[in-house]
Order: structure tokens, then sequence, then C-alpha cells
């Protein structure tokens, strides 16, 4: 199935009950193929003893990887006494004995809530069914994980900055807004970018400066906004600097205006 957005990015709302759909349609939204800061991470997931295809998604620099790893990816992927259960797919509510018959009321098993019940361990997970609702907690650092079959995911707060506090600029006084400033770690800084503009069209490409250094350099704009020659030309002109290392931006513009 072929995916397409329209400029407002709300041609679906409910989630799909297939991973593949669901799958190619968030690569589309948060263009995963050039957005260097979006992580999907496919892998299969046991429950009851049976395994099922899923995936999570999520924006590197705005959740914390050991909630991540202890939380949701182990209690998924390893097996354990609550997913390796080799029971009945249903479950007896209720038996009764009415002249000699017996009478079972059955309840048929549910994968959402036994993993909901039994797999999630992380204090705030939500259910959500409609896609707009689930790409909004992602870009406010949550973590989105569908499973193959179901038309439900899971939106799972991990948030978590690893970095140093931020703290106010010393050299460029802001009067008015936020005292943030960037730090020397680029994925804080991406990070701090996606925090302010909530909205998953930012593009954040990664570019690498320097024969010798290699610096990882953030290219960012809006996709619905910027203008698309302008946009190939910074990276054009980054791509094609001059330069052994690069240790600030300064040397960056230093380096613009003696080759162009």
């Amino acid at each position: 199935m072929k995916i397409k957005l329209g400029p407002n990015m709300g041609v679906q709302k409910n989630i799909f009950p297939s991973i593949n759909v669901n799958l190619e349609y968030m690569k589309v939204r948060y263009n995963a193929l050039i957005n260097s800061d979006v992580v999907i991470r496919e892998f299969t997931l046991t429950a009851r003893n049976k395994q099922y295809n899923a995936f999570l998604l999520y924006i590197d620099g705005m959740i914390d990887s050991n909630q991540l790893n202890d939380f949701v990816l182990k209690p998924l992927m390893l097996k354990n006494k609550a997913n390796a259960f080799d029971g009945n797919e249903n479950q007896i509510v209720s038996e009764a004995i009415t002249n000699n018959i017996s009478v079972r009321r059955i309840k048929k098993f549910n994968l959402l809530d036994y993993i909901y019940n039994n797999l999630m361990p992380q204090n705030n997970v939500k259910k959500v069914k409609e896609f707009d609702e689930l790409v909004s907690g992602i870009n406010s650092g949550n973590c989105a994980l569908f499973i193959d079959t179901l038309d439900t995911a899971f939106n799972i707060d991990i948030k978590g900055f690893k970095q140093r506090s931020i703290d106010k600029p010393e050299n460029e006084t802001v009067i008015r807004g936020s005292q943030e400033a960037f730090t020397e770690t680029i994925r804080t800084n991406t990070s701090l970018i996606r925090r302010f503009v909530n909205n998953e069209n930012l593009i954040i490409e990664n570019i690498q400066v320097g024969k010798l250094s290699k610096t990882q350099c953030a290219v960012c704009y809006m996709k619905n906004i910027a203008n698309n020659e302008l946009v190939g030309e910074v990276k054009y002109r980054l791509n094609n600097l001059d330069i052994d290392y690069l240790i600030s931006s300064r040397s960056v513009r230093t380096t613009y205006r003696r080759q162009w």
C-alpha cells in the first residue's frame, strides 16, 4: 500500500491493523529516510508464547534509553513468566452446572489488554487509536509502540535528557523569550529545537564537515515552509567546505566568506 500525505499531514486519522502499513505511514510522515534523529526499532514481540511483529518509533535525544531498554524492550522481547505462559487462548470466567449440564462462560484472549496489563511495567502508558494523538506524544518525547493485528498503538512516556543541564547563554544575552542555550552536544541541541517546534514537518539532516575532524552538523528546516532550492544550496555548500576541522559556527561563517 502506497502512502500519500497532503500538506496538512492529515490524510489518515485512525491507526491501521496492519503493521506494514503503519510502518510505511510513519516513515513517510516523519521523513525517516532523511531525518537523522528519528529512530525506528523493528523487533518481534512475545506474548502468551506467541510471536508478533512490532516496531517502536521515537526521537533520539528526547527519550531515556535506560527506560526504553529496561521497561519496554526487555519485557516485550525477552522470554519470562509473563509472556512465555503457554496456556489456553481463552479464559474461563465462570462455570455452572444446571440439570447435569456444565455451562462455561469463556472470555476470549485479548492481545491488547494482555500487553497493557502484563507486559508494560512503565508507569505512564496510553492506548491510542488516532495517528495525530500519537504523533503529538512522539514530538514531546514519548515513544510509540505498534503491534501487528492491532488497530491501537501504545503511547509510552519515557522522556529524558542525558546531557548536562541547559544553561542561559553568556555571550548572546536574550532579553525576551527563553533563556536556554545550545550546548556542545549536537543531539542535545536538536532535541532542544524539537521541544520548541512540536511538529513532524521539522527535518533535521546530519552533515559531516571537516576532512580531519568530521564534525557532525545539523541542517534544520520545516519541510512545508522552507524553500527546497535554498535548503539544497546550504547542504551543497556545507558538503563542499574545504576545511580540516570545525570548532565553532564562527569557522563556518569565516570559511563561507573566503570560499564563496
